[in-house]
Parts: structure tokens; sequence; C-alpha cells
């Protein structure tokens, strides 16, 4: 029952413990669904908080489900990635950086308040006693906000990644795609099937980089969907050499885009895919077709790396579009076939790329979208024609919060009025009846005889006015303020 629950607060972006408690108790689908069980928010909470692990097992059943219906029978998948924002604020999440730059700042609030007490003792009893003690709380609490920091960074500094997060300690803070920006959260991969767009595998964690997820996904989704080989999707920020060679010794076929992060071609000089290796003599041939030989091999950061050049670049022609130094030197790691194997595939199947945009991507919008909607709740509540419309969306149901307030149906009151009723101004393009060659904004064609609307007729926005044309009308009883039958009138907006 309790996983019911959990399910049917998903689909209909419910995601609170205490409103699907309420939802338990007036929603006749749930009513219906737990067999008239409500349990409380505190259960609800500790379910979802205490079996994680279980959970994942139905996603594990659904995926074993989907392999028996043959679906998975492409063995084709789509990996990506997405930041997603934990319950910390970014105030309460410290890294080496922030804590400098915070304990920096207080340092320079002390001064500034010293410097102020300074000013104040030279004025002598001229400056108030209540700004004097004013001051010295502020430096006091400043002084305090060092001490519970510098027990923040001693904790931190013992932290593995060191990093600390006070409300919720899995949460690391991670850069995004925006410049300097950033958000507290995690790293949700997933793998996706290419043919029926289903979810194969996923994982949540804590490293923002996406760099060194390729192979431990794509060997999850390949474990899955039980089959031997799979082919795999992914964009340039997971191109990792040791990640890619991890796959192609799992019987893992990747296909990824290498990212361009050459500062000679960001210069406007020869890349070093304008050179071509010639694997049969061990050589690379430079764009003026010179021969680079193999010199000496070393290792920099875990790799070993052979060095090849020539000593022709000094009277090359191009030259100075290739290099600024004496010589250009090429460098190849010993794995190098595998990435240009990866970088062929490519080539031959350019639109692999669209594949995975069109994969992969459509699940992260709309789990965002969902997660927005609840949190701004914007859209939580439908209009009437929706709900009576019967649409099966989640959000288009409004019995699932029915006490709808006007902010949430985008109403405005009118005081003392009827809910229903919007000022004349919120819907300045309708128009009750209006006289021959008037135009909204222009109070120089209104007809003389025309006269402004009482009190009787004003709304309650400052920014609309009625005129009333004379007449048989004007015999009528005085219309109520918020009465909207048809009336020879028309607003005219400021």
């Amino acid at each position: 029952m309790m996983l019911k629950i959990y399910i049917y607060g998903y689909l209909n972006r419910v995601p609170s413990s205490r409103r699907l408690e309420r939802e338990c108790q007036r929603n006749i689908e749930m009513i219906w669904l737990t067999g008239q069980l409500a349990p409380d928010f505190k259960t609800i909470a500790d379910f979802r908080k205490d079996n994680g692990k279980a959970i994942r097992e139905v996603c594990r059943e659904f995926v074993a489900l989907c392999r028996k219906l043959d679906l998975f029978s492409a063995a084709s998948v789509a990996i990506d990635g997405s930041k997603s924002k934990a319950v910390n604020a970014r105030d309460k999440n410290f890294t080496e950086a922030k804590m400098k730059r915070r304990l920096e700042r207080i340092d320079e609030s002390i001064a500034r308040y010293l410097s102020q007490l300074e000013t104040a003792d030279r004025h002598g009893d001229a400056v108030p006693e209540a700004k004097v003690e004013r001051l010295k709380g502020k430096i006091k609490k400043l002084k305090e906000e060092i001490i519970r920091l510098n027990a923040i960074n001693a904790e931190m500094i013992e932290s593995e990644d060191k990093q600390i997060s006070l409300t919720d300690p899995d949460a690391r803070s991670m850069a995004t795609s925006g410049k300097d920006t950033g958000i507290v959260g995690y790293n949700v991969q997933i793998a996706v099937d290419t043919r029926h767009h289903l979810i194969v595998a996923h994982e949540v964690t804590n490293v923002g980089s996406d760099r060194h997820q390729l192979a431990n996904i794509a060997r999850q989704a390949r474990d899955e969907m039980a089959v031997e080989t799979i082919e795999v999707v992914a964009d340039r920020g997971y191109y990792d050499g040791e990640e890619i060679r991890a796959c192609e010794e799992a019987d893992i076929t990747v296909t990824l885009p290498k990212p361009m992060t050459s500062g000679a071609m960001a210069a406007g000089r020869f890349g070093k895919q304008d050179f071509i290796y010639v694997a049969a003599n061990d050589v690379y041939r430079c764009p003026a077709s010179e021969r680079l030989t193999y010199h000496y091999t070393n290792v920099e950061d875990g790799k070993t790396l052979r060095r090849y050049w020539t000593s022709t670049c000094k009277t090359c022609t191009l030259r100075a579009q290739c290099t600024t130094g004496p010589e250009r030197r090429i460098s190849r790691w010993e794995h190098e076939a595998v990435l240009e194997k990866v970088q062929d595939r490519l080539d031959h199947n350019p639109n692999a790329t669209g594949v995975r945009r069109q994969t992969a991507e459509h699940p992260f919008g709309t789990m965002k979208f969902r997660h927005d909607e609840v949190l701004d709740g914007s859209n939580a509540l439908s209009h009437e024609k929706a709900a009576k419309g019967g649409r099966r969306d989640g959000a288009q149901r409004a019995r699932l919060q029915h006490e709808a307030r006007d902010h949430d149906c985008r109403r405005r009151r009118i005081a003392g009025g009827d809910a229903g009723v919007r000022p004349a101004s919120a819907r300045p393009n309708r128009r009750l009846h209006e006289a021959p060659g008037c135009h909204r904004n222009d109070r120089s064609s209104i007809p003389p005889n025309w006269k402004l609307g009482g009190p009787e007729m004003r709304r309650s926005s400052p920014s609309c006015r009625i005129f009333t044309r004379p007449g048989p009308e004007a015999a009528l009883p005085p219309q109520s303020a918020h009465d909207v039958s048809p009336r020879p009138a028309r607003a005219i907006l400021r």
C-alpha cells in the first residue's frame, strides 16, 4: 500500500508527505487505492527514507518485465547526466574557496566597525551611546561567527573531498552550464533505450563531473538488459581515454565526440586532427606532407605517451600556421587506437549525437518540468474545463487539491465581491458596448455626451475608468460594483 501511495504521488506531482496524507483522506482515487486506509505524513516520509533500496529493486523488476516483453532487443542506449538540487542552501555548503571568502569578508567587516568605533571615540560624547553599543554588538557577533566557521573548517579539512554540507551531508556544490553559477545537489545519471525510450539504468552521485561516469553506467545498462554487447551514445562531457578503454574491454561499443580543447586551434593553427598517423611506419604525416618520427616515451598523469616530431619545421613554409616553437611535437597515448576507433564510428554515423539528444535529454526535461511545477505551484491546479474533461496527466486534475485559492486560478478577488469576478483592467481585451470611433487608449475619441461613471461603476484597479453613455439606461437602478451583466459601458485604460 505504501508503494502505491509513493507511485501515485510521483505520477500526480504530489511529492510532499503531508499532501499525500491529505489526499489519502479526501481523494476518492486514493481512498480506493489504499482500501480506506490513511497513514499519517510521518509514516509516508519514513517509508521513503527507510526503503530506498527496495524502491530501486522495484525499478529493477520493471526493467526485467520490459526485458521479458522483448522491448530491449536493440541493445542500444543513450547516456546523459543532469544536476538536481538538494534540500541544502548554498550558504549551508562550504568548500575551501567559500570558507576563505567568507572569513575574508568577516575580517573586512570587523575592521570597518573598529574604524567606526575609533571615529566615535574621537568625537566623544557627541556620538550616542546606543550607536557605540550597537557597533560593539556587531563585532561580538562576527567574532562568534569566526569561531563557528573555524570549527566547520576543521571538520571540512578532514573530509575526503574537502567539502561539507550542513543540511544534507551527501550533497555537494557543483558547477552548471551557466557562467559563474552552480547548485548544491547531486549528479543524476541515466541510460535510456534508443528504441522505446525506456530508462534502463540510473544512478545518483555527488561527483559533479560526468567524465568518470561512462563505464559505470554503461556496465549497469548492459547488465540490466542481460546482453553481452551493447551500443552506447554519449555527449562530449563523458570523453575520457581510460573510461573509453574500459568500455571497449567490456565489449561496450561507445560513440561520442571529442571535446575541442586544443590551444593551437583556438589560436588559428593546425590541430592534432590535421596530422595523420600511419600505423604501418609508426609516423605522423603533417599538413606539409612531412614525416614526424618517434623519438622517446614518457609518462604524464599516469599515461604512457610517445613523442613525435621532425627537424624540417625550421624551413617549412607552413610553420606560422603550425607552431610557435622550433618544431611541432605530437604526443600519442599508448591506447590511442581505441580513441581513433571511436572517432571513426562517429564519422560514419554523424546522426548518433542527434539520436542521443532526442533520447536521453527528454526524460530529464520531463522530470524537471514536473519538479519545478510542484515547487512554484504555478500549475498544480487545473481550471474547471480540464478537470471536467477528465484529463489524466496529473496537473490537470483539480480534485488533487480542491481548496483552490484565487491566486492558484490566476484571479484577483475584488474587495467584497465574488471570487470569479476579475477587475476590468485584468481583461482589457474584453469589451462590453463600445461607442463608435472609440479607441481603447484614446480619451479624445470619447463622444462629448459620454461621462465618467459614478462610484457605483468603479472597480478595484486604479488604472481603469468607466465611461457611460446617457440614454434610457440612465433610468435603470444602480448597478452593483461586482455585477458583470452587460451594460452600455466601456473600460478605458490609462
